[in-house]
């Protein structure tokens, strides 16, 4: 054993996955080897990604924050602009080729649906630049509002505002949400985490499994239609 871990250990201080079992454990170790940045990056990667949402994401920051192994700002900064480039990245490809192009090229993607950009383009429509800001709410909607938002070449700097608001808002609620609940979570992990994983990873299975079934159903009525 080290120096450094002899003397973490005489000061008190526990690695936050110290004491929580199965996968609850791993993804606390896990995000908290990661840090901030890493938080950023699980947000950017939901633009892309909508099965995996942000809920799921940041109360675990919030919790982090809480026990004092994640800075609460330096987290929801990181979020904010993890969900900003991704946003950034969606209006660019809108921008660059347009309505019909853009609908194709979602449809192309596994999993994914032309009535997924119709839904987001719907929205955009009825609400505006505000749906800007309240997709960020939405799940699947968010990852897409940014679509239809560069095919109509709305103002780069209202769709930035408009973007940083809404996320920005969004993050902190989840992540504040981890913090504050902080105190109830922690012994309830402590004593349960080892069967709270089994129930957590069922659920992840279940929704991931229904998600591509649905969709997967789906394209099979579209091609026996066609």
């Amino acid at each position: 054993m080290s120096p450094t871990t002899l003397s973490s250990l005489a000061a008190g201080e526990v690695h936050p996955a110290e004491g929580y079992d199965g996968f609850i454990g791993w993804v606390i170790g896990l995000m908290e080897s990661m840090g901030e940045l890493g938080v950023g990056i699980a947000i950017f990667i939901e633009t892309f990604f909508p099965p995996i949402p942000s809920e799921a994401v940041l109360p675990g920051a919030g919790f982090l924050a809480y026990e004092g192994r994640m800075n609460f700002a330096l987290a929801w900064a990181a979020a904010t602009l993890g969900g900003l480039v991704g946003a950034w990245a969606w209006y660019g490809v809108g921008a660059a080729i347009g309505r019909d192009r853009t609908r194709a090229l979602i449809g192309a993607i596994p999993l994914m649906k032309h009535e997924d950009f119709d839904k987001s383009e719907e929205f955009f429509q009825r609400y505006g630049v505000m749906a800007v800001l309240l997709g960020r709410c939405v799940p699947l909607v968010r990852s897409f509002i940014s679509l239809p938002a560069g095919v109509e070449r709305m103002p780069l700097g209202t769709f930035t505002t408009y973007t940083v608001i809404g996320t920005g808002v969004w993050n902190g609620i989840w992540i504040g949400l981890g913090y504050g609940f902080g105190p109830a979570i922690k012994p309830v992990l402590e004593r349960w985490s080892g069967i709270l994983s089994y129930l957590v990873v069922a659920v992840i299975l279940a929704l991931f499994v229904w998600f591509v079934v649905v969709r997967l159903r789906e394209r099979a009525r579209e091609s026996d239609s066609a």
